[in-house]
This record gives C-alpha cells, sequence and structure tokens, in this order.
C-alpha cells in the first residue's frame, strides 16, 4: 500500500518542507514524514499538492510521459473572450515551444476561500475566471498561457490531479489515503537518493 497526501496548498507555501529564508513549508501543514512532493506547485499558487512515500506512484503523478490531467481554476485580467479561450484550447506558443492542446472554459466566479493577502483590485479593469485543464507541467505555464494571449494571471489554484482534487479540504487541511498499487519492473518501488531539502524537519 502506498500512503498518498492531498494538501490544499495555501498562498506563499514552498512546496518543499524546509527553507533557509525561513519562510512557510509544506512542513507547516503536513504531519507525516518520508513523503515527498509528485510534482510541484509555486510558491504564489494555491491548492492541490500530492505528496506520497511511494517512488512508483510519485512516478505516476509527476512523470510528463503519463499526461496526467492537472485542472487549474485561473483568475485573469480582464473580461477573457471565445477567441483567447480557443488560442488556449489549441496550444500556445511559449518560449519553450508549443504547449499542448488543453481544455479551457469560462468558469463563474467560484465559492473560494479568500486569499491573504486578497487580488489587488481595481473598479474600471474587471476580471474573469477560467477553468483551464493541461496535460503537461512546465515551469509557470498556466501564467505564461493567459499572458501570451492578453490576459495575465491573477490567482491560481489547482483543483484537481487526475481523480484526486481539493473537495471540502480548506487552506492548509490535508487528507491521506491508502492507495494499492499494481508493482511493475519500470519504477522504483521507495523513492531513493531524495534531497534533505525536501524532508520534514524532526
Amino acid at each position: 500500500m502506498a500512503n498518498l497526501i492531498l494538501l490544499n496548498k495555501p498562498y506563499n507555501v514552498l512546496c518543499q518542507f524546509t527553507d533557509p529564508e525561513g519562510r512557510p513549508t509544506l512542513a507547516d501543514y503536513v504531519p507525516h514524514r518520508d513523503v515527498y512532493p509528485a510534482g510541484r506547485l509555486d510558491f504564489d499558487s494555491e491548492g492541490l499538492v500530492l505528496l506520497t512515500d511511494d517512488g512508483q506512484l510519485q512516478h505516476r503523478i509527476a512523470s510528463p510521459r503519463q499526461k496526467m490531467a492537472k485542472t487549474y481554476w485561473v483568475q485573469v485580467d480582464g473580461a477573457i473572450d471565445d477567441a483567447a479561450l480557443e488560442r488556449l484550447a489549441a496550444g500556445v506558443d511559449l518560449k519553450d515551444g508549443p504547449s499542448r492542446p488543453a481544455r479551457a472554459r469560462r468558469l463563474e466566479d467560484p465559492d473560494i476561500w479568500p486569499r491573504q493577502p486578497p487580488v489587488r483590485y481595481r473598479a474600471n479593469v474587471p476580471t474573469s475566471w477560467i477553468e483551464l485543464t493541461l496535460t503537461e507541467g512546465r515551469n509557470r505555464q498556466v501564467r505564461r498561457m493567459t499572458a501570451a494571449v492578453g490576459f495575465p494571471t491573477l490567482r491560481l489554484i489547482r483543483r484537481s490531479i487526475g481523480d484526486w482534487s481539493i473537495d471540502k479540504l480548506a487552506p492548509g487541511e490535508s487528507r491521506h489515503l491508502s492507495i494499492h498499487l499494481p508493482r511493475s519492473s519500470g519504477a522504483p518501488r521507495q523513492r531513493r537518493g531524495a534531497s534533505r531539502s525536501n524532508r520534514r524537519k524532526t
């Protein structure tokens, strides 16, 4: 059995367990030891982070070859139009190459927790929400994609990875699952050589 932790990572929390600068980290929210993030989420992004003690499960979640779908709720600057959504769905040219086709749709303002600090407000400039589902995970990809179509990201929440989501998890809350995995020879049973910087302090 593999242990899997679903964490709703708050805004401005590092997706690692230690930080020499003393910023908030996963150690402030995850009581379990010897688990590691399966993929990352930026310091200034919120939402689902998956952590596991199992190398095979970590590989299945994080490997680009698995193309596991990741769904984001994105608040953008401006009233996004159909043309921009079509470009996001078709793939956007980025500096490191075009993005894969994605699913993009408008989203009614979601009933979610307020961010601290709040997103800046300008009375004369509207904002809008979209739901964006990707099957890749490049560095700051969602922000780069929305900027490329003329609607910079103001707030970014990862809602789900595959079948796992942050439903019923408040910021900072986590849920523990036990996952049964059929073993294969192509991935390690246990993560080896993990950086100590990703371990919870004891």
